[in-house]
């Protein structure tokens, strides 16, 4: 069985990266995967916490962020099909939605 801290360790390095991207791309579509990254190196803590404890909590936590992230995916796609059809642009520079 692998360690959880090697577990905790890889989610934290995977939650890094995706926060680095977040606050370093400027495409709406990356800035969602890397929020999508952050996601899912929480549910890897989650399920690594799960198994370490013997309980199936961590499962159930990580089975309603996957829905959560889904449903997050979905409404964010739909917002960036508004807001390129408004602007014909969907980097977050060139986008100042609160002006118009």
């Amino acid at each position: 069985m692998i360690d959880p801290a090697w577990v905790s360790g890889l989610s934290a390095l995977l939650f890094i990266i995706g926060l680095i991207g977040v606050f370093t791309r400027k495409n709406a579509i990356i800035v969602l995967m890397c929020i999508e990254l952050m996601l899912n190196a929480a549910n890897m803590q989650f399920a690594a916490a799960a198994v370490h404890h013997g309980d199936a909590t961590g499962w159930v936590y990580a089975l309603f962020a996957i829905a959560i992230a889904a449903s997050e995916v979905a409404i964010g796609l739909a917002i960036f099909l508004a807001v390129y059809g408004k602007h014909e642009t969907i980097t977050l520079d060139d986008i100042n939605v609160l002006s118009n």
